[in-house]
């Protein structure tokens, strides 16, 4: 990996856009942003190279919606992203990333529009919420996603976007389960070498993207109104679930 004019010209918007993304509109998004320095670079370095950004992201986060998500939400998520996380670490060198890509993108994409029909009044049976427990299945998808490619935005999104939170507690979830997740991930990940002295410069350069994409996501959050903000989500779903799919079938 060369740390040149050009390598930053693309990791700081991709950064800068994870950091926005999981600021103020739920992590959706912010996985793409590995998808886009595994453009310039080996995919597995860009892997490395986002996940301390992602923590400082998260930490950049965390005191802003302290105290402000579902505590269902996150045991559910948290409980079942473990084991999630531990599936993927021990599935890295072995499991093919594209199958869950096409999987979680086609759930993500096939939810939006089930969505839509609810709202529509078109689908009767969309009017019952998912149940708690099916939070620890995608809690499970999500720890896994989250670990091979730090996609775990999607399969989140899909549970808590049927929870009927308000936009603050979806936001403030999604900081505290990302926030736990992501530091589960740091110690396989060092044990797998996917750190190096590299990745390790390079984050040091990005940081400030990230703790401004963070701050500009933060303030976002907060001017944008809950019909917007949802709207606004729904978009980003759809476009990371599509994205996925893609990335799978190529």
């Amino acid at each position: 990996m060369t740390l040149d004019f050009w390598f930053f010209c693309i990791a700081g918007p991709a950064v800068l856009f994870a950091g926005v993304s999981k600021g103020g509109f739920g992590s959706g998004a912010a996985f793409a942003s590995a998808s886009i320095l595994a453009l310039v670079i080996e995919p597995g370095m860009a892997l490395g190279i986002m996940l301390p950004l992602l923590m400082l992201i998260d930490v950049s986060t965390l005191k802003p919606y302290w105290g402000k998500w579902g505590a269902t939400e996150v045991k559910l998520l948290v409980a079942g992203g473990i084991p999630g996380v531990i599936m993927g670490a021990l599935l890295y060198k072995v499991a093919s990333p594209d199958f869950f890509r096409l999987l979680i993108g086609g759930i993500s994409v096939g939810f939006v529009f089930w969505q839509m029909g609810r709202h529509a009044g078109m689908i009767g049976t969309a009017k019952q919420g998912l149940p708690k427990s099916v939070g620890l299945f995608w809690g499970v998808v999500t720890g896994f996603t989250s670990f091979v490619s730090h996609a775990g935005g999607p399969p989140a999104a899909v549970y808590l976007l049927s929870r009927n939170l308000s936009k603050t507690q979806y936001q403030a979830t999604t900081v505290l389960v990302f926030w736990t997740l992501n530091a589960v991930k740091f110690v396989p990940y060092a044990f797998l070498g996917i750190f190096t002295i590299e990745t390790m410069t390079a984050d040091l350069i990005l940081a400030p993207f990230a703790v401004a994409g963070a701050w500009i996501g933060v303030k976002a959050h907060r001017f944008i109104s809950q019909r917007l903000f949802f709207g606004v989500t729904y978009t980003l779903l759809l476009l990371t679930g599509t994205k996925l799919i893609w990335d799978g079938l190529t």
